[in-house]
């Protein structure tokens, strides 16, 4: 098939979930150009031919080699979200696949740039420092090889996209144009969702901001009666193992940048305690080899919630946890889960033990990867919104409403999933699903009823289901400009 035919089969298939709102073409960089922000998702054209670096015919696979071609915002293989690495390092994650632009091992000019599974900050051959040259136009270096991105015909649909010894020369200068509705890159400090419903979630703002890098100033602050907004600027090893600090109303609890590590516990949030956001943080390593697989004889958990309210749990890395990653029990209500990571886990986040039907929860842009149950499990909710989510390898259930819950999920993304998504139909619940992308998924991806409309309770931005890989991947857990 033609590189054409090809793209327009692509295209077809990807406005079913792309609103109208978010199709445009876009300008060349000396018109559109902005400054490169970490979070942010952007085209980039050269300066040279204002064409785009793409990845041809959309390939998802490693090896797949870069090429210029006419730019078109709503072509998520021209989508990259900028992820810092560390000052000034920065990662070009692929919309589409997921994967980094990367420059191939024993590099030389002229050799021809790559997708590749991103790595870790170890990675340097994905790394890319990026300098102000010629007008509203960057220069993007390779860490490793010291060559810059370049390409090798100035004007050609489908010329390589290479490194190049770096000169001042349009063929090096590239232009990022902001993506409408992709990842904004300055991550706000409000809650959304039903979390920022019925009087809002705040934490301590308005109370002392204070820095801890001790468990027992961590400890005296947590558990204190006034308002805090509790800076996290360490690993914080927890003395006890499992042992889940009793976090008191009105605070907020942030790691800096992506310093802050709660490490052997966890946080429990109990009956009446209310406005309170836990962000930016890695939490875990209580796993008990005794207990695997099954999680019954250790009820650690990462953050357990019952009967709280207004709670923001944002930007996370859950990780190595005995029990539950998340548990949201006992008509805990008016909560907000969003941008987290959880992986590699037998039970991920279960939401219910309770027979009232009364919680509100949103639950969006997270990524929850080679799990098996309660993904999330959520039983007897009054409302649960789940939207722009990235579940991958799953083989338990996904998305599941148990009891009387009325779920409604939009825009996600299940790839490799088993049961993606399905109600409680015996027991009531209903389950409405819309824009939704499966991916060589198994079992029961079924909906009943017409659940509940989330635009009645609060405002909020969809992004494209084919965009959620890249952009959930690039954005979630914790980030280097949260907490400063």
């Amino acid at each position: 098939m033609k590189k054409k035919s090809r793209r327009l089969a692509l295209l077809a298939g990807l406005a079913m979930v792309i609103p109208s709102a978010f199709i445009a073409v876009s300008s060349l960089p000396s018109a559109a150009a902005v400054a490169p922000a970490a979070g942010s998702t952007y085209t980039l054209a050269a300066a040279s031919s204002g064409r785009c670096i793409d990845i041809p015919d959309g390939s998802k696979d490693n090896g797949a080699l870069l090429q210029q071609w006419g730019c078109h915002a709503d072509y998520a293989w021209q989508q990259f979200v900028v992820q810092q690495v560390s000052s000034g390092v920065f990662t070009l994650v692929s919309v589409n696949s997921g994967k980094c632009v990367d420059v191939p091992t024993d590099a030389v000019a002229g050799t021809r740039l790559q997708q590749w599974g991103c790595g870790d900050a170890a990675k340097t051959g994905q790394q890319f420092r990026f300098t102000a040259s010629g007008s509203g136009t960057y220069q993007l270096t390779s860490v490793r090889y010291g060559l810059c991105l370049s390409v090798r015909d100035a004007t050609a649909n489908g010329a390589a996209v290479v490194v190049d010894t770096c000169a001042t020369s349009s063929t090096q200068q590239w232009g990022f144009t902001l993506v409408a509705g992709g990842s904004s890159g300055t991550w706000s400090d409000k809650a959304d969702g039903f979390a920022a419903t019925n009087g809002g979630t705040t934490g301590g703002a308005g109370g002392t901001t204070v820095t801890v890098t001790t468990y027992a100033d961590l400890l005296k602050y947590a558990t204190a009666t006034a308002a805090y907004v509790i800076k996290v600027n360490a690993t914080i090893t927890v003395p006890a193992m499992g042992y889940e600090i009793p976090v008191k109303s009105n605070k907020t609890i942030v790691g800096v940048g992506k310093n802050g590590r709660i490490k052997n516990g966890g946080f429990f949030l109990g009956s009446g305690i209310s406005n309170v956001i836990i962000r930016n943080l890695t939490i875990g390593e209580t796993a008990m080899a005794s207990d695997d697989p099954d999680d019954k004889d250790f009820d650690y958990d990462g953050i357990q919630m019952d009967t709280a309210n207004h709670i923001w749990i944002d930007h996370n890395t859950f990780a190595n946890i005995n029990d539950g990653y998340i548990d949201s029990r006992k008509d805990t209500s008016f909560v907000t889960v969003s941008w987290n990571i959880m992986g590699n886990h037998n039970k991920t986040f279960g939401i219910g033990w309770t027979t009232n039907v009364t919680a509100r929860e949103t639950i969006h842009h997270n990524w929850i990867f080679n799990t098996n149950q309660r993904n999330p499990s959520a039983d007897n909710l009054q409302y649960a919104h789940l939207y722009n989510n990235y579940l991958q390898n799953v083989t338990g259930y996904g998305n599941y409403a148990r009891g009387a819950t009325k779920m409604v999920i939009e825009n996600s993304y299940f790839e490799k999933v088993n049961d993606p998504f399905s109600p409680d139909t015996a027991n009531g619940a209903q389950l409405r699903q819309s824009g939704s992308i499966l991916v060589n998924c198994t079992g029961a991806s079924t909906t009943s009823g017409s659940a509940f409309a989330p635009s009645d309770f609060y405002s909020y931005t969809l992004d494209p289901a084919a965009n959620v890989p890249g952009i959930v991947k690039a954005g979630a857990g914790p980030q280097a400009t949260i907490g400063l």
